[in-house]
């Protein structure tokens, strides 16, 4: 049992400290005399290392920002990682759900710490926001700015295990959170908004598959054949010199679907899409601080690349400024973005320019290194509206329709557009009034071809 009469006198321990003050107080000047400050301190810092315990912890902060505006990736990775680690007891948890999401997403709140353990290490996780003031002088006086807010994440361990954690946990913690990802992810098209300098997100719910993309198979399989081909040889591009990335270039007339492809792209690899506006970025520094603002394994999409921007004033400027002595979008700035210096910021990139005029784009755009691949997206053929008729009607291509063979003829050429078709087919759920229905837009406009080739 706990007794006060077990406890030592203090006498003792009083008696001997006053001794030792003693003691120092009287060999203190010959100490100062002898022993230069220097090694003094040395020799207390020394004897203090016996007394006083250092801290034993150490602490990460990951901001989901690294300068230049560029978005952390690690960030991202904690983010969906910790989403997997809450337990019951958390106290405080921020909830939401997308529209088209059936279970809630949960993250911490400010302050809330989640524990963990890898290999025997015991690690905390802790979400912290913050925010600061910065000053603004304006001609009317000085005024105050409050900058967005910051979000990070704090992971505290014990310093003897820096290495471990460094080299083996937070690689672990992204390799879970790509699987994690993998399995839930709902692809996003983002879209830069200049009121609050930021790209904002919705959710890509375009059905476009490659198994439903209206286009000649054996096109189709040449572009899923190289986007497998590029997933899959990271190593290949780091061998060679290369930014892990490839550049396609979809042209051709409008309603051929380019636009469904670039979907039917995202879909098959499950990568978000940027939507990049150039009507919208003021000069060539504007375009790389949005370009570091994207994430790795998305696509890069810059729809009709010839009307964008007006090529002569702005892209092919003979100065970098404008009439007014403004800085501007330049060819060379788009180029550098492309495949420069800061193409190789950031991994497994997609680039895609859409264009209904090839011929009027610069070959500086067009090039080997730049675009990849050119895909022609052209008139609808038999095969892609066999696709179609499956699509819309229901109708197998191994059991072909009685008005086929008509269709066959009147179809080949450039006669009407994938969209065109697919228009006629949506006017009614019978497949032989739809099919007949199209049939007569066929006949008409092939005469008008012929009365316009013969008039020729």
């Amino acid at each position: 049992m706990f007794s006060l009469r077990n406890l030592p006198s203090l006498a003792p321990i009083v008696s001997a400290y006053a001794l030792l003050t003693g003691y120092i107080m009287m060999i203190k000047p010959f100490l100062d005399t002898t022993i230069p400050p220097p090694l003094q301190n040395y020799i207390i810092a020394y004897i203090n290392s016996f007394f006083i315990s250092t801290p034993s912890t150490l602490t990460l902060i990951i901001d989901d920002q690294i300068k230049n505006g560029m978005y952390n990736e690690l960030y991202g990775a904690a983010q969906v990682y910790l989403s997997t680690k809450i337990n019951t007891n958390a106290e405080r948890l921020r909830i939401s759900r997308d529209r088209s999401e059936k279970n809630v997403n949960l993250n911490l709140s400010v302050g809330e710490v989640v524990s963990d353990v890898y290999q025997g290490i015991e690690l905390k996780w802790r979400f912290c926001v913050n925010s600061k003031k910065s000053n603004m002088v304006h001609d009317l006086g000085e005024q105050f700015k409050l900058d967005p807010e910051r979000e990070s994440f704090e992971l505290s361990f014990e310093k003897k295990h820096r290495d471990l954690v460094l080299n083996s946990y937070v690689p672990y913690v992204e390799r879970k959170a790509k699987v994690i990802n993998n399995e839930r992810k709902i692809i996003k098209m983002y879209s830069y908004c200049n009121m609050y300098s930021k790209w904002q997100s919705v959710n890509l719910k375009h059905p476009s598959t490659f198994h439903t993309m209206a286009m000649k198979e054996e096109l189709k399989r040449s572009v899923m054949g190289d986007l497998d081909r590029f997933i899959r040889r990271k190593d290949f591009y780091k061998r060679v010199g290369k930014p892990w990335k490839r550049g396609y270039l979809l042209y051709g007339p409008p309603g051929t679907g380019k636009t469904s492809l670039v979907a039917a792209m995202a879909n098959y690899l499950k990568f978000d899409i940027y939507d990049l506006q150039l009507a919208r970025v003021r000069e060539d520094a504007h375009l790389k601080r949005l370009l570091l603002g994207t994430t790795n394994s998305s696509i890069l999409l810059i729809e009709d690349i010839d009307r964008a921007v007006d090529l002569h004033t702005r892209l092919q400027p003979k100065t970098h400024e404008d009439s007014k002595g403004s800085a501007t979008l330049t060819l060379s700035g788009i180029l550098n973005c492309i495949d420069g210096l800061w193409s190789s910021c950031g991994d497994e990139r997609i680039v895609i320019f859409t264009t209904n005029h090839k011929e009027r784009l610069d070959q500086a755009l067009l090039r080997a290194g730049r675009m990849d691949m050119h895909i022609y997206m052209g008139h609808c053929c038999f095969d892609v509206f066999k696709t179609l008729a499956s699509n819309y009607l229901g109708l197998s291509p191994d059991y072909p329709h009685h008005l086929y063979p008509e269709i066959k003829r009147l179809i080949d050429g450039e006669v009407l557009t994938p969209a065109q078709v697919a228009e006629e087919l949506m006017k009614n759920e019978d497949a032989d009034v739809a099919l007949e229905g199209l049939v007569k837009v066929l006949r008409r406009k092939r005469s008008e071809l012929e009365k316009y080739d013969g008039e020729i």
